[in-house]
C-alpha cells in the first residue's frame, strides 16, 4: 500500500527536497504540496492524503490551525509536524491541534521517513528530543488533576494495566506478552481506551497515563 503525502511548507527548497528524498521510495508518494496553512487544508479536501507533513511557522494560517482544521473535518488525514523548532509551545499546541507525530528538520531522514509510516499505520511519534519533557510540562498543566481523575473512573482494571504499558512505550505485541493475552485482545483493549480516553492516537494515551499517575517520570 503506498502512502499518499502532502506537503506543506513555505520553503520551496524544503517541499522540493523532501519530494526528491520521498521519490526513492515506492511506498510513499508525494500528492500534493501548500506553501500555506489554508492552501494545505484546502488541497488535503481535494487530495484526501493520508498524512500531512506540515510546517508549523508559514504565512496566513498557521501549521498549528491548519492541522486543527485537518483532524477535524477528515477523519482519515493524519498530520505529522516536521519543523525546525522543538519549543515547548508549538509542541503542545500541534499535540492539542490533532497532529499525530512531531519530528524536527535536523532528525536523520530515514528517521522522518519512518515517521511518516508509523503515523499512516494509525500510530504516533513525537521526536525523543522532545518526548520527555513534553509529557513532563504537559502533565503539570492547569486542569491536569481534573481531567485525571474523570477519565480514570471511565476504564476498567485491565485497562488501567493496558494504558499503564501503553504510557511506558510498549507495543500491542509486549502489552499481549506482559499480561498473557492475545495481540488481538491487547489492540482491543487500546482501541477501548482510545475512544473512551476521546485520545486520537497512543501519544495522547502516553500523556494519559502520566496525567493519572499510572506512570511516573524517571528522577
Amino acid at each position: 500500500m503506498t502512502v499518499r503525502i502532502l506537503l506543506a511548507d513555505d520553503q520551496p527548497l524544503v517541499r522540493s527536497g523532501l519530494r526528491v528524498l520521498i521519490a526513492d521510495h515506492p511506498d510513499l508518494d508525494v500528492v500534493g504540496e501548500a506553501a500555506t496553512g489554508s492552501e494545505a487544508v484546502r488541497l488535503v479536501g481535494e487530495l484526501g492524503p493520508d498524512v500531512v507533513v506540515m510546517d508549523i511557522r508559514m504565512p496566513g494560517m498557521d501549521g498549528i490551525e491548519a492541522t486543527r482544521r485537518i483532524t477535524a473535518g477528515a477523519a482519515t488525514t493524519r498530520v505529522l509536524v516536521l519543523t525546525t523548532f522543538d519549543e515547548d509551545d508549538h509542541v503542545y499546541g500541534a499535540l492539542r491541534a490533532g497532529a499525530s507525530g512531531f519530528v524536527v528538520k535536523d532528525m536523520a531522514l530515514d528517521d522522518i521517513l519512518a515517521a511518516i509510516r508509523v503515523v499512516a499505520a494509525g500510530d504516533a511519534l513525537i521526536a525523543p528530543s522532545v518526548t520527555r519533557r513534553l509529557i513532563a510540562d504537559f502533565v503539570r498543566r492547569p486542569g491536569t488533576a481534573q481531567r485525571s481523575a474523570r477519565a480514570i473512573e471511565g476504564i476498567t482494571e485491565r485497562e488501567r494495566e493496558v494504558l499503564t504499558l501503553v504510557g511506558r512505550g510498549r507495543s500491542n505485541t509486549e502489552i499481549a506478552q506482559d499480561l498473557f493475552i492475545t495481540v488481538a485482545t491487547a489492540k482491543s483493549h487500546v482501541s477501548r481506551l482510545l475512544t473512551k480516553l476521546g485520545a486520537r492516537d497512543r501519544v495522547q494515551l502516553v500523556i494519559s497515563a502520566y496525567e493519572m499517575g499510572l506512570v511516573t517520570l524517571p528522577r
